[in-house]
């Protein structure tokens, strides 16, 4: 299965698999209208990969077989803070 990856120049780490190049027939209309114009970033044969950077392969493959796109949002931020604050007090109620 092939398979093409866009790049959004609005959204930064963001990307649109679809099944064929230049093929956004069955992506709906408001997902690309805040995705932008789409950039090529790669093409390649999901068959021939065991997995993805980022998402889950088997993810992919479905959603492209389901609704025709799959879309690879950003990892959420780390919440470093939030991190610091677990690891405080869980060292205060190890004392």
């Amino acid at each position: 299965m092939l398979c093409a990856v866009y790049k959004s120049p609005k959204k930064a780490e963001t990307y649109l698999f679809v099944e064929r190049r230049d093929d956004f027939s069955r992506v709906p209309a408001p997902l690309m209208d805040t995705f932008g114009t789409p950039q090529l970033a790669m093409m390649f044969n999901l068959a021939s990969k065991a997995r993805l950077g980022i998402s889950d392969i088997d993810k992919v493959r479905a959603a492209l077989k389901t609704q025709g796109y799959f879309l690879q949002l950003p990892p959420p931020p780390e919440n470093l803070l939030k991190e610091h604050l677990a690891r405080q007090a869980a060292e205060r109620g190890s004392k």
